[in-house]
């Protein structure tokens, strides 16, 4: 990871700071989540990728740990064995640890591709390639695994173009009203994207809503739930009416347990980074659509998630959970307490 030698004599960035310090909480909560998933697991194949998910998590956490420990950088407590329960039952079957590993690992390549070119620090950038090239590797596995099994749900196919064409008439951008052109092929692939994130996200509340201790976090899982039926349901009327079909629904793959797997800490966090994450993938599909509709559509279902991941942090505050990352200095504050 590039000359430590050279590399210590150079501060971190807040850029690397932030990317290092979200990339590290987020690891040390698949580890939680991953080990809990290979204490029940029946399938060899699924096995193996699970393993491979895991063993990754544990050597970024460690990785990430050795350049804090360098740089007196306080390492982050995020999750521990204290937050998960490997003896709790079965929560979810083996094939939604395929469709869970896709979806978080689409979060996970996000996070790393958009730091690498903010890193600076040759060792800090060599780990974030390095990770990313893991990851993608890991991706393409699960895909494989996917593939063999006879579970892998393919986006929708349109016909070839007969030649080059060029748009003529502002129509072209209708939605609403008038003459309303058929999707085309980015819009597709990023409504389809988001249904088939939203459909694991789908799974993975309802199993949180079933084992949550407490009151408000069990409320705030059945209300995400909600929110995530009402945004498959939008997307796919989008593709329904083209006559494509959408990513089927996993909600059969998770079990009647009640006991918890996970604290209920572990859980609110995971759901509101990866509802935070729904940000990044709303506004890719709305950047690259050419539809008012759609672009409309996009901008609610995007107050939809600020909304809640806002109520979510609250409830982290609420019960002391949320770690602060590392932020700028209060000049202010600062001077006051030189008075």
């Amino acid at each position: 990871m590039g000359d430590k030698n050279n590399d210590i004599n150079e501060k971190l960035t807040s850029a690397e700071m932030g990317k290092l310090w979200a990339t590290y909480t987020s690891n040390t909560m698949a580890k939680c989540v991953l080990s809990y998933y290979l204490k029940h697991l029946d399938d060899q194949d699924i096995k193996k990728v699970v393993e491979h998910a895991f063993n990754l998590s544990g050597k970024i956490v460690e990785n990430i740990k050795e350049i804090f420990i360098q740089e007196n950088f306080p390492i982050p407590i995020g999750f521990t064995d204290k937050d998960v329960n490997l003896d709790a039952p079965r929560l979810f079957s083996d094939e939604f640890y395929l469709h869970y590993l896709k979806y978080t690992i689409k979060a996970g390549m996000s996070i790393y591709s958009i730091a690498i070119p903010l890193m600076t620090r040759k060792d800090v950038r060599d780990f974030f390639i390095n990770t990313l090239d893991s990851t993608v590797e890991l991706i393409a596995e699960i895909n494989d695994v996917l593939e063999e099994k006879g579970l892998m749900v393919k986006p929708p196919t349109i016909p070839i173009p007969k030649k080059v064409d060029f748009v003529q008439k502002q129509r072209y951008l209708h939605g609403f009203i008038g003459d309303v052109r058929p999707s085309h092929a980015l819009e597709i692939a990023h409504l389809y994207d988001n249904i088939e994130s939203n459909v694991t996200s789908k799974g993975l509340l309802i199993g949180f809503s079933q084992v949550a201790r407490t009151e408000k976090v069990q409320k705030f899982m059945l209300r995400g739930k909600e929110i995530t039926n009402k945004h498959i349901e939008t997307c796919s009327k989008k593709l329904n009416k083209d006559n494509l079909p959408s990513p089927p629904l996993l909600d059969d793959m998770v079990s009647t347990s009640t006991v918890p797997p996970f604290s209920d800490k572990l859980m609110l966090w995971h759901k509101i980074e990866m509802f935070s994450i729904k940000v990044r993938t709303y506004a890719n599909g709305a950047s690259l659509n050419g539809r008012r509709d759609i672009g409309g559509m996009y901008a609610k279902l995007l107050m939809d998630v600020g909304l809640y991941v806002e109520d979510g942090a609250n409830i982290m505050i609420d019960n002391a959970w949320m770690e602060q990352p590392p932020e700028a200095i209060d000049r202010e504050e600062l001077a006051k307490g030189l008075k």
